[in-house]
């Protein structure tokens, strides 16, 4: 089936970015406790380093968002939803996904544009004097967030038509395969 197989792609999309982006993790660790040892141990610093860690932070949690919803990384109060039906969960899930994260991450494109747009017009520079200076790409990444959080948003609705459909038995990503 054509929805299935779209869903797979681009959950297996999803999946890439987020195992390609989870190390900048351990290298968010090591730049900062080199800030750390720089300014504590040696009374230096230096601007890009610092500059750094906030690219880097901003790189993983953004670029990571799409493999966290995939993973079900995400928080959710679940006393009522734990004890309901497979086809129940995916409507509810379905109901949210049309309701809040579909328009969010529109929302997200529409207003970030013009500002993201006049960054790279302008090749907006650093934060601060002498630091990195191609804060334009740091403010790609929103648009970037948006895109990826809505093509896995995609992915999740079609496990959950397929599940409220009966041609899956879970919508939750790599629980079961089509036709269970």
């Amino acid at each position: 089936m054509a929805l299935a197989a779209l869903g797979r792609a681009l959950d297996r999309f999803s999946d890439l970015v987020g195992r390609t982006v989870m190390w900048l993790a351990a290298l968010l660790v090591l730049v900062q406790f080199a800030v750390v040892v720089l300014r504590y141990g040696f009374s230096t610093s230096l601007i890009q380093m610092q500059e750094s860690v906030i690219y880097i932070h901003a790189t993983l949690f953004m670029l990571a968002i799409a493999y966290t919803m995939l993973h079900e990384g995400h928080v959710r109060v679940d006393i009522l939803y734990a004890g309901w039906s497979a086809p129940r969960r995916a409507a509810v899930d379905l109901a949210g996904i049309i309701v809040a994260v579909i328009p969010f991450c529109l929302l997200m494109l529409w207003t970030c544009w013009p500002f993201v747009e006049a960054s790279w017009r302008i090749r907006e520079g650093a934060i601060a004097y002498g630091g990195i200076p191609y804060q334009y790409l740091l403010k790609s990444l929103i648009p970037a967030m948006a895109v990826l959080l809505l093509l896995q948003a995609i992915a999740h609705a079609v496990r959950c038509v397929l599940t409220i459909a009966g041609l899956r038995a879970d919508h939750r990503a790599g629980r079961v395969t089509e036709g269970a």
